[in-house]
């Protein structure tokens, strides 16, 4: 199979330069100063074991030739980005007639659960994937990835539910390039597990290393509550690390360890947008439905909004003013 990494970012570039290592076809995706870099001089991607530089083709977008049939699409974007990288790449043309849409799987490698539906509408084969891969991109060209003995972990699975012939052809192709890559039938469960360790990146984003801890235990629990109200399953914290093991361990990269998440990332660039709305944001959007309240959510949520539009640095958000905002 040939992959096309569309955002080859932090998860995106990881996972392209080590597929392209493990002798698989791949074309990543990038935009900007990252793009240049990635055609100019490769993408280079540090790890705690040294680093490499993968020279692959990079592209804006889907304007060429018509893809082959035996292209997979790999969506590693931010979920803010998730609806514009998917209108861009429907209608791309497949050799021997039909749209990517129409006959291309697509392969969401992504933080929140709003991109499976998203995706559904528009490509008839979907397959959700819940990543446990730490990594930073601030730099053009450059990707450091702290996670060690193997890069991350990526469950993977079929949309709505179930795994297929191509989830398990991925995970053969992700494990041959070191990855942890279980395939289960109920990969979204593992998606909504993922969900809730992620609601603190927006706190992380907006407050930096120190957190205090009452903030940090209400922005899960009322997670859970709002997955509890709408009948959501969801792995434990405890399933979760004893999936993971010591197979993904942090360590640093040259000395430095993880800078933040992938939202305080988003703050640390400047990038324009952050994927809070889609990450608190869910949670607040099903306790509006089911009617459980979710404050600590709602002002992170509203907190990184303002720190996007504002340029507050990442870190650089005042613990009261969220506490504020809290009420």
């Amino acid at each position: 199979m040939r992959y096309v990494i569309i955002g080859a970012g932090a998860v995106g570039g990881t996972i392209g330069v080590l597929l392209g290592e493990a002798g698989r076809d791949v074309t990543l995706v990038a935009r900007g100063a990252h793009l240049d870099a990635v055609r100019e001089r490769g993408l280079t991607l540090r790890r705690p074991d040294g680093t490499v530089t993968g020279r692959l083709p990079a592209v804006a977008g889907p304007d060429g030739p018509p893809l082959p049939a035996d292209t997979v699409l790999v969506l590693t974007v931010k979920s803010q980005d998730t609806t514009a990288a998917l209108a861009g790449w429907v209608d791309a043309p497949v050799e021997g007639g039909g749209t990517a849409g129409e006959r291309l799987p697509v392969v969401l490698a992504q933080n929140g659960v709003a991109n499976e539906p998203a995706a559904l509408r528009l490509f008839a084969r979907v397959h959700p994937v819940c990543v446990w891969l730490p990594a930073t991109h601030l730099e053009p060209g450059v990707v450091v990835a702290n996670g060690h003995p193997h890069p991350g972990m990526l469950h993977l699975g079929r949309y709505p539910s179930g795994a297929d012939d191509t989830s398990r052809a991925v995970a053969a192709d992700l494990t041959a390039a070191g990855f942890v890559a279980p395939v289960r039938d109920d990969v979204m469960r593992w998606k909504y597990g993922k969900l809730l360790a992620n609601l603190g990146n927006g706190l992380q984003a907006l407050l930096g290393r120190d957190v205090p801890e009452h903030l940090s235990q209400r922005v899960r629990a009322e997670g859970e509550a709002a997955l509890a109200a709408a009948g959501i399953p969801h792995t434990t914290r405890e399933e979760e690390a004893a999936e993971r093991g010591d197979l993904v361990a942090h360590r640093p990269v040259d000395g430095e360890p993880r800078s933040g998440g992938s939202t305080w990332q988003s703050l640390a660039r400047g990038a324009g947008s952050a994927e809070a709305d889609h990450l608190n944001g869910e949670v607040v959007l099903l306790g509006r439905q089911h009617g459980v309240p979710t404050p600590v959510n709602a002002a992170v949520q509203a907190g990184v909004r303002r720190a996007v539009r504002d340029r507050i640095p990442a870190g650089a958000f005042g613990v009261g003013e969220l506490e504020k905002m809290v009420g």
